[in-house]
């Protein structure tokens, strides 16, 4: 019996230790093609390993990661972006969504939120973190 196919994944943010740590909450069924803190080679990368998913920081040293991912679009890449951001904010949350994100995660709540908004990216589902400044985007419980 074959294996299930792994997850393919690229991770841009940069700082090393966000891509280390990021890279270790992954379960086994996520595989990591590419990490890199230098988001000039994104699309390069999005192309030779073609990933199911693309993880983005939003503030990089070189390049907004809103910009980048509607770069990413513009080029005719449909591959799903999850955000990895610090910004717990809902004005980034709507840029983010705007050019095509499915997921908002807060890099505090990695270890509890990252698989499950790539399981939800991977299913076409949209995922944000929980917290005060983002309540507008939680789904409503009744």
């Amino acid at each position: 019996m074959s294996q299930p196919k792994k997850a393919r994944i690229i991770l841009v943010d940069d700082h090393a230790d966000v891509l280390r740590q990021t890279t270790q909450v992954l379960p086994e069924r996520f595989e990591v093609v590419g990490g890199s803190e230098d988001a000039s080679q994104l699309l390069k990368a999005v192309r030779e390993w073609q990933p199911d998913v693309v993880v983005l920081d939003i503030t990089l040293a070189s390049v907004c990661g809103i910009e980048l991912a509607r770069h990413l679009r513009a080029s005719g890449c449909t591959t799903k972006i999850v955000f990895l951001t610090a910004h717990a904010d809902s004005d980034y949350a709507y840029a983010a969504f705007e050019v095509g994100a499915l997921g908002y995660v807060l890099k505090p709540r990695m270890a509890t939120d990252l698989v499950p908004a790539l399981d939800a990216a991977l299913s076409g589902k949209r995922f944000v973190s929980a917290c005060p400044e983002l309540l507008e985007f939680q789904p409503l419980y009744l």
